[in-house]
């Protein structure tokens, strides 16, 4: 069922009928949409709800499904084309003038410069949140514009389920109903333990569910995208064409180098060659990481003084104690223009943006399953991958190695194993392995939650086990299509 053309099936040909058979095994909020080619961006995807056998865990007297998504009026492959040619194109935030002399006039002209240098080395911009922003988006909640409001009914008192699915190509959303608590009580179809929250960030794939308890007439949903250029929106009402106020996008948030795992470099990284930071010899360090076995071991990601870094040669860094290693294949390779070298799982951090915001914001830490580890054994082996890329070329890789030149990730049948991913690049991944479930781990190795899509933040290293109990040909890759589209994308392999 889980399956991608040339992989687990042969796909669907134009005009023809393909029936799926399968057992239903467990119940939630899911979606599905089409793996070819970019019909996912042209719509091309929906919503799969799966009713409880047995009582559920929590009460509600209705439901809503509130499906966000991103559509855009261009062709898909020619927005992919703009991105290759320019991957800063949907871009409309960069540093001005104005900016920089509002810069001097609070941080000073010294590191004002350092900052602006330090940027233009690298190659990116501390306002590169989205590869595709609003300014050719249209966000949608089910199907609507924001202008046409979608609405959900209820009646004063009752409890509402409203199930959350990020049915979008690219965008992550910030999710908030002014007026109401939400408490989370299912992540990616699976229940959790309750939280009650005011604001979540959903990445692209995930799906939540939520309880809310209105008394008033009308409730503003706004889902704001993550680098604040539009929103969704819809009302929850008594009734329809009642509606309430929406509020303003919050400011934009800027990348520093902490959020891309450079924390405490500071301006004093000015006088790097950051162009060849993707060149760094660490030829003596994991030289088996692409796909192979590791140690349970972790890697150490201690922070470490980069106050003097300024001008260092990199390149003999790779063995220092508190710096991250990088697999050989990210070793003066074109497609990486930048490595993390301070990471962490950052599970408490509700993401650039949305920290010291005044509103209780959820974050992975939060998130506990209901249920004991599903599986019980500990992790037999690791496999280490990095998320990697050049956003100037826009092309996307795990470990450095694009999908057409990777090798298959190599599973037995019925092994538990964990993935330890760790993100190189100035961008947010949400990664999904098709056909098994990714049960996340807290910073100490001990099981979290189970959910089939996991976001890596920059300069994070988030560990989850899996069990290989699919046999097959599985996609396993960046949800964001452009980046799978791109390169992050592997084939998993389980085999007897």
């Amino acid at each position: 069922m889980d399956g991608v053309p040339g992989l687990s099936f042969m796909g669907i040909e134009p005009d023809d009928t393909y029936v799926y058979t399968f057992k239903v095994k467990q119940n939630g909020t899911y979606w599905y949409h089409s793996h070819s080619g970019l019909q996912e961006q042209e719509g091309v995807y929906g919503a799969i709800i799966i009713d409880a056998r047995e009582p559920e865990p929590f009460a509600y007297d209705r439901e809503h499904v509130v499906m966000l998504s991103d559509w855009t009026d261009e062709n898909p492959h020619s927005l992919l084309k703009k991105l290759k040619k320019q991957s800063d194109y949907y871009n409309f935030n960069k540093p001005t003038v104005g900016s920089f002399f509002r810069d001097v006039n609070t941080r000073g002209l010294s590191a004002t410069i350092a900052d602006r240098k330090m940027w233009a080395e690298m190659k990116m911009n501390p306002t590169d949140l989205a590869d595709v922003s609003g300014y050719t988006y249209t966000y949608l909640m089910n199907g609507q514009a924001p202008l046409k409001n979608w609405t959900g009914l209820f009646r004063p008192g009752e409890k509402i389920r409203l199930r959350f699915i990020n049915g979008s190509a690219m965008t992550y959303f910030d999710i908030r109903i002014p007026g109401l608590k939400m408490t989370v009580v299912a992540a990616d179809g699976q229940y959790v333990n309750p939280v009650t929250v005011d604001e979540f960030r959903i990445a692209v794939a995930e799906t939540y569910d939520v309880i809310v308890e209105p008394q008033g007439e009308a409730y503003t949903i706004f889902a704001q995208s993550m680098d604040r250029t539009g929103y969704a929106r819809g009302t929850l009402a008594t009734r329809e064409g009642l509606s309430a106020a929406v509020p303003p996008l919050d400011p934009r948030p800027l990348l520093t180098m902490e959020d891309m795992g450079m924390g405490g470099m500071g301006h004093d990284m000015a006088g790097m060659d950051h162009s060849q930071m993707g060149g760094m010899d660490n030829s003596g360090e994991m030289m088996s990481m692409d796909g192979a076995d590791l140690p349970d071991s972790g890697t150490s990601s201690a922070p470490m003084d980069h106050s003097s870094m300024a001008g260092m040669d990199h390149s003999r860094m790779a063995g220092m104690p508190g710096m991250q290693s990088h697999p050989a294949s990210e070793t003066d390779n074109p497609l990486v223009d930048m490595q993390a070298m301070s990471v962490s799982p950052k599970l408490n951090d509700p993401g650039i943006g949305l920290r010291n915001n005044g509103r209780k914001v959820l974050t992975y830490a939060d998130l506990k399953s209901r249920f004991e580890d599903p599986d019980g054994r500990e992790p037999g082996r690791t496999i280490e991958l990095h998320l990697t890329g050049h956003m100037e070329k826009f092309a996307w890789s795990f470990n450095g190695i694009k999908f057409s030149d990777a090798a298959p990730v190599l599973l037995k049948y019925g092994e538990r194993l964990r993935i330890t991913l760790i993100n190189d690049t100035m961008m947010t991944h949400p990664i999904h392995l098709h056909g098994m479930w990714s049960d996340l781990e807290d910073e100490n190795g001990n099981f979290m939650v189970r959910k089939h899509t996991i976001d890596v933040p920059p300069g994070t290293k988030r560990s989850y086990r899996v069990t290989a109990d699919a046999l097959g040909r599985w996609a396993y890759h960046c949800h964001l299509l452009y980046h799978m589209e791109m390169g992050m994308f592997r084939e998993v392999r389980v085999e007897e």
